[in-house]
């Protein structure tokens, strides 16, 4: 039996609140601070990958930014975002897709992922990734995931750990490493999590 990742994933966002899941963040701090040391303009093209119904978007739209996409493979998760955001949320772009199978329409000026990149657990998975942010990243990538520290697991899935190096190599040949930073998340059920987030701009 093929496992169907869509299918977990609408099942996770039918069924839990956001503080009955380890990954929400009431705010995203590291994930701004990298934006914003990017110091581009407000009308920077932004996409945040796997956000689901992550406040990023929120925190965004209140700092002034206006040209953001949000990309899921869930579309409950997306759901949701939109409905808290209101009338806020008509001016982001909403895409449902799995990562891998995106087809961008345009390029972006930063690309955020705090969310997919580690469930990618095969060398083609990451190497399609790869390609993909290779086509369409026009100046920074920002990818935030386990550290070797961090869990094995996550939502019942296998996930992949990464260290600065590791993920440098991965991201070489096209990117450089601007910096790398190691925190120790805070999960809504009072449990730990070690991130590495890393940010690379465009060779």
């Amino acid at each position: 039996m093929i496992f169907d990742t869509k299918q977990h994933w609408e099942t996770v966002y039918k069924t839990k609140k956001p503080d009955q899941v380890s990954w929400t963040q009431e705010i995203p701090k590291t994930s701004l601070d990298f934006i914003n040391s990017f110091q581009l303009s407000k009308d920077a093209s932004i996409i945040d990958i796997g956000g689901g119904d992550s406040n990023l978007v929120d925190f965004l739209l209140e700092e002034g930014y206006s040209n953001i996409t949000v990309l899921d493979i869930s579309g409950k998760a997306l759901e949701r975002a939109k409905k808290r955001l209101g009338k806020k949320g008509n001016m982001v772009t909403w895409i449902e897709s799995n990562v891998i199978d995106f087809n961008p329409e345009k390029t972006y000026d930063i690309w955020h992922d705090r969310a997919a990149f580690h469930f990618l657990t095969s060398q083609d998975q990451v190497s399609s990734y790869v390609s993909l942010a290779n086509r369409c990243v026009k100046k920074h990538l920002i990818i935030g995931t386990f550290s070797m520290n961090g869990p094995q697991k996550c939502s019942g899935l296998n996930i992949t750990q990464y260290s600065k190096n590791k993920m440098s190599r991965i991201f070489t040949k096209s990117y450089k490493n601007l910096k790398c930073i190691e925190e120790i998340h805070n999960t809504p059920f009072n449990t730990t999590q070690n991130f590495i987030f890393c940010s690379f701009k465009k060779r």
